[in-house]
């Protein structure tokens, strides 16, 4: 069984849509191993995003994610990190097919409903980042 991390933005969250993102995690059978709301700090992010600090539109970035409070996940399940990302579709929601979380329900790239680790190396520094060993179950 493997772990990923999912943060549902600050678009998912202005737009009433946890509830649905969260439902189509677990119909595709994901168990939910952590999660909690929180409030993005600047050091955070920075940390977070700390490939994207020197970017000219990472203030943009910065901004949108600490606009309103997130939801941090720990899902797990069978090849969960490839599976998820699948199911969430291409980042830049304005070219996700329709069937995918961003397709459905994203605007942008930014504005795309959801963050999700890429690979374990990610999934594992993400997970100790936003939650200590003890806040995460095995199911």
């Amino acid at each position: 069984m493997e772990k990923t991390l999912i943060i549902l933005k600050p678009d998912c969250m202005n737009g009433m849509h946890a509830g649905k993102t969260i439902s189509r995690f677990e119909k595709e059978g994901f168990r939910i191993c952590a999660c909690k709301m929180i409030q993005l700090t600047d050091a955070l992010l920075k940390d977070h995003y700390s490939h994207l600090a020197d970017m000219p539109f990472f203030p943009n970035i910065v901004e949108f994610m600490s606009s309103t409070p997130v939801i941090v996940l720990v899902l797990q399940g069978e090849n969960a990190i490839s599976r998820v990302r699948t199911l969430l579709g291409p980042t830049d929601s304005a070219v996700a097919e329709k069937g995918t979380i961003r397709g459905d329900l994203g605007t942008n790239k930014q504005e795309n409903i959801a963050h999700a680790s890429d690979s374990p190396e990610a999934a594992e520094a993400e997970m100790k980042r936003f939650f200590a060993d003890s806040e995460i179950c095995s199911l």
